[in-house]
């Protein structure tokens, strides 16, 4: 018998004061601002991260010893409107380039009341099989909530600077 593994995705949602094209820029081009430099996997530290802006770009880590670290590929790419990105990381936290066993990552944005509402959505934990997607899960259900706080903080200062 074949049984598929459902495993529910983890949403996170926020709204920024800025327009949506001013938020995905921030998300993008300024991770390397807001992403901290503790959350790599790299076996050195982080010196850069880095979304590649186009379909097929790499998301990487540049790390002091001078190695590239791949997160994953960027999937979909609508400035203002929606990146998709692929999660090529183990439950283990270590690279896995492995599209089958790739869960992913999508971030959209949309004008609402008071700026732009970003919602994340990181999905296909099941790819993982049932114990290890559960574990990623789990771990980046509670990982995003501070990760998307230290975006909209850069976000902030970044509106400051430009009024």
């Amino acid at each position: 018998m074949n049984r598929t593994i459902e495993i529910a995705p983890v949403r996170k949602s926020l709204v920024v004061e800025a327009t949506p094209q001013q938020a995905f820029a921030v998300f993008t081009a300024g991770i390397d601002r807001w992403w901290p430099k503790s959350h790599g996997i790299g076996a050195t530290p982080i010196t850069e991260s880095v979304i590649e802006p186009f379909v097929g770009g790499r998301w990487y880590t540049r790390h002091e010893d001078g190695s590239d670290v791949v997160i994953g590929h960027v999937m979909v790419w609508q400035p203002a409107e929606r990146l998709v990105v692929s999660w090529e990381i183990s439950s283990e936290w270590q690279p896995d380039p492995r599209p089958a066993v790739s869960s992913e990552v999508e971030v959209r944005f949309s004008a609402a009341a008071g700026g732009t509402r970003v919602d994340l959505e990181h999905r296909n934990f099941a790819r993982m099989g049932a114990a290890a997607g559960e574990k990623m899960r789990k771990s980046v259900d509670g990982g995003w909530p501070y990760l998307l706080e230290q975006y909209a903080q850069d976000v902030g200062k970044q509106m400051e600077k430009a009024s």
